[in-house]
């Protein structure tokens, strides 16, 4: 049977090195091929994942671009490569689509970080004016946008002024991270999953792991996962000036197949980010038995609801008092773990990516949000 559309995935940030994101496209590639035989795909790469990346169906063709996100080839010359595809529909899975792109789109939009944390790259008038010439133009121009949280949708409500249907709350899923036999040399540990950039207020963690130490006299060490981020040098200073080398361990990123014996060893994870748009590495650490202490912000307050400890990031020593509760009192440890368990039942790749394909759908059926 002929196929009914061409469907286009911008999986240039696809792979496990590219954090959340990454791991949303593998997904929705996935379940994608699972769901659907009828329409046809086109998934855009780069190298290396272009090499590496295996079709998952016989509808699937794989085309390698060379426009690397958030430079200038990614507004000329992308849009031209996506053309010759002849599409009905294109998929971004970040805020990045090209300006001059005119087809039909369906953006994804996780948070607004670089609203509220900029970061090294946008040291100048021009980027961020750039920056929020893309992201205007990527809301603007979409039949549909897909956020991860009614947190992320209220942001943009806020600061874009855009109307409520056109956005659709879609929560991501969880897998548990596949089992291994590896056992991280830490002993007694705390563990952080993550980047290395402002937002995620590692040096509030630095600081409050410090008062553990101080003033509880707790006797474990701290595990910040995530590869160090020479544009971020405070994280490693305060680290130093607190004379904490020896407390502290850092062990870059962390490759899949080892995330699950990090999770499985700690005594909890914890999430002391200022700012988020979901909270995959929660719901990970929920689905290995881990209980999670994290900042109260909006998105993880409501992906957690009662299965996790909340503190105020501003507050090191708040911080250190609510993980320092979970580690002496066994009883709200094992309750936390629990509700972890109840709560990952409301996440699910599969039900994501279904109506990811209804929102297709229904755009290329009645082409939503002119």
């Amino acid at each position: 049977m002929k196929p009914k559309f061409k469907i286009g995935i911008d999986a240039r940030m696809y792979g496990n090195e590219q954090t959340g994101i990454g791991n949303y496209i593998k997904h929705l590639i996935k379940y994608l091929a699972e769901f659907d035989q009828e329409n046809e795909y086109r998934i855009f790469l780069l190298e290396p994942e272009f090499s590496r990346f295996v079709l998952p169906g016989k509808n699937f063709k794989k085309i390698k671009v060379t426009a690397h996100w958030y430079s200038w080839t990614e507004q000329i010359i992308l849009p031209f490569q996506f053309r010759k595809e002849k599409l009905d529909l294109i998929h971004f899975p970040h805020f990045n689509a090209p300006i001059f792109y005119f087809g039909k789109r369906v953006i994804t939009i996780h948070d607004l970080t670089p609203k509220f944390f900029p970061g090294h790259k946008m040291n100048s008038f021009f980027r961020r004016a750039g920056f929020w010439l893309v992201f205007y133009f990527g809301i603007k121009k979409a039949k549909k946008i897909i956020v991860p949280s009614k947190a992320t949708k209220n942001d943009i409500i806020k600061y874009f002024k855009t109307k409520l249907e056109k956005i659709e709350v879609i929560y991501e899923g969880v897998d548990q991270p596949a089992a291994s036999s590896q056992q991280p040399a830490a002993g007694k540990y705390i563990l952080y999953i993550g980047v290395w950039r402002n937002h995620k207020n590692l040096v509030g963690l630095i600081k409050a792991f410090n008062i553990l130490l101080k003033k509880y006299n707790v006797d474990c060490k701290l595990v910040l996962g995530g590869k160090e981020n020479l544009y971020y040098p405070e994280i490693k200073k305060t680290l130093l000036d607190l004379n904490l080398e020896k407390n502290i361990i850092c062990p870059g990123f962390i490759p899949e197949k080892d995330l699950s014996a990090f999770y499985q060893n700690a005594e909890l994870v914890v999430i002391p980010s200022f700012y988020e748009g979901f909270g995959l590495v929660g719901l990970e650490a929920m689905s290995l038995g881990k209980p999670v202490v994290c900042s109260d912000i909006p998105a993880l307050k409501e992906v957690f609801g009662s299965a996790a400890l909340f503190f105020n990031p501003d507050n090191p020593s708040d911080m250190a008092e609510k993980i320092f509760k979970v580690l002496k009192d066994k009883k709200i440890k094992q309750n936390l773990i629990a509700k972890g368990f109840e709560q990952i039942k409301k996440y699910s790749w599969k039900k994501m990516v279904q109506r990811t394909l209804e929102i297709y759908k229904e755009v290329l059926k009645n082409g939503l949000g002119k």
